[in-house]
Parts: C-alpha cells; sequence; structure tokens
C-alpha cells in the first residue's frame, strides 16, 4: 500500500531529459535524505517530445506551446499529482496557460528562486539561460514582482550561452571551453553590477556549480525548484 503521508509530485518533463533525469534524481534524494532507508519520492513523470517544445522555441508559437503543455499538465493531475512543476525554465513563459488548465497548485520555478535571492539579501542577479530566458519578460516581470532586478549578457553573448544550452547541454555534452565561457560571462556580469547569478536553465548545473565561482552566489534553479517540492511532498503548506 502506497505511504498516504506523501504527496504526490507530478513533474511535467521532457525538455530536455537531461533536465527531468536531473529533477527524478533530485527528488528521490531528497525524500531520502529527509526519511532515511529506501524511501523515495512518489511521482508521476509526463514526459513531452523536446522536438516539438523546441519547434515551438524556434518559431515563436507560444500559444500553441501552452497548448501542448497544458494538455500534459492535465495528464499529471489525471493521474492524480497533487501539485506540479515544470522541469525547464524557458517554457515557463507559458506558464499562465498551464496554471489555468490545473486545478491542482503549479509551483513556479521563479517564485522559488526569488524567495532565496531575497533569503541571501540580494536585489539585483544576473541570469544565465535560454535566449527566451535572458531576454523575455516573462523572466525579468516576475523577479520585479518580487523586488529583484535582473541582469543579461549582450547580444553576442547570450547567443553562445544560448547555444551551448541547445547544442551541447541538452545532448548530455560537457565541455571544459563551454564551461569557461560561461565562468568568463559569469564575470562580466558582476562586473555590470549583480550580486548573484541565476542558473536559469534547468541543465546549466551539469556544466558550472558554486564550487567554480565561490565569491559569486549561485542560484540553482533546478536546486532550488526540487527543495521546495520535497517540502511540500513531505507535508509543507502549498503555496500558490
Amino acid at each position: 500500500m502506497a505511504d498516504s503521508t506523501l504527496r504526490t509530485v507530478g513533474v511535467l518533463g521532457g525538455m530536455s531529459s537531461q533536465s527531468t533525469i536531473e529533477y527524478y534524481r533530485l527528488l528521490d534524494e531528497g525524500i531520502n535524505d529527509a526519511r532515511g532507508g529506501h524511501s523515495a519520492g512518489d511521482l508521476l513523470i509526463r514526459s513531452v517530445d523536446f522536438a516539438d517544445v523546441e519547434r515551438f522555441i524556434r518559431t515563436e508559437q507560444w500559444e500553441r506551446a501552452g497548448e501542448y503543455l497544458a494538455d500534459a499538465a492535465r495528464d499529471l493531475e489525471a493521474g492524480g499529482a497533487e501539485f506540479v512543476l515544470m522541469a525547464t525554465n524557458t517554457m515557463h513563459r507559458v506558464a499562465p496557460a498551464i496554471e489555468a488548465a490545473l486545478s491542482v497548485p503549479f509551483v513556479h520555478i521563479v517564485d522559488v528562486t526569488a524567495d532565496a535571492i531575497s533569503a541571501a539579501g540580494l536585489d539585483t542577479v544576473g541570469v544565465l539561460g535560454t535566449g527566451a530566458v535572458m531576454t523575455g519578460g516573462f523572466y525579468r516581470d516576475r523577479f520585479a514582482e518580487h523586488g529583484i532586478d535582473v541582469v543579461v549578457p549582450d547580444a553576442s553573448d547570450r547567443e553562445v550561452v544560448d547555444g551551448i544550452i541547445f547544442e551541447e547541454l541538452t545532448r548530455g555534452e560537457i565541455r571544459e571551453e563551454s564551461r569557461s565561457t560561461y565562468l568568463r560571462v559569469i564575470d562580466d556580469l558582476t562586473d555590470a553590477g549583480a550580486q548573484g547569478v541565476v542558473l536559469g536553465c534547468t541543465e546549466i548545473d551539469l556544466l558550472i556549480d558554486q564550487a567554480d565561482r565561490p565569491d559569486v552566489p549561485m542560484f540553482d534553479t533546478t536546486a532550488l525548484h526540487v527543495e521546495r517540492a520535497v517540502e511540500y511532498s513531505l507535508g509543507a503548506a502549498v503555496e500558490e
């Protein structure tokens, strides 16, 4: 019989599979750390075809993307998910469509990250992510609602950062030269006034982490999102 003391976590994934694998691993680890033994997460994962999503992003078909992901989110709720999180930053651009499709809570990745930034006493952060994340109002404006300003790389560096994500990280390719590029961009962001840096793509934590720049607070959106989901699964009140 299932342990009813754990809330069932719904993960909308597949964007990319590398990201979803990391969510699965960290959710299980978080539950096990809290409960010990052989404990693991009570999870549902709905993995979509990343080729469809990548095409929607490239052709800026955001309305179709919202409909596509809202349908997938409904599958999670129908399967018994008690709250839903989406294992991607970029597609939070269509979060309103997903939230409207659900009657269970949707845990927004920016809200969770903003809470951590505010708790650290910071109000200006650099953002690394896909082009849509770095330039999109959906990301910047959501942070602004929490009183946090955003600094992004210049146009040429945005193109490089985005390319590394789609051409390497989503394919599981980790290259030392790309790590060096990201660290150089982080240095530029701090020179431009960033007090910390948001790793605003769920695959970036495969490439860099806090140890690479100990003096620059890094906010790993994947780790923060999962940490909040673990708290909710274990019984904390779910904020909507």
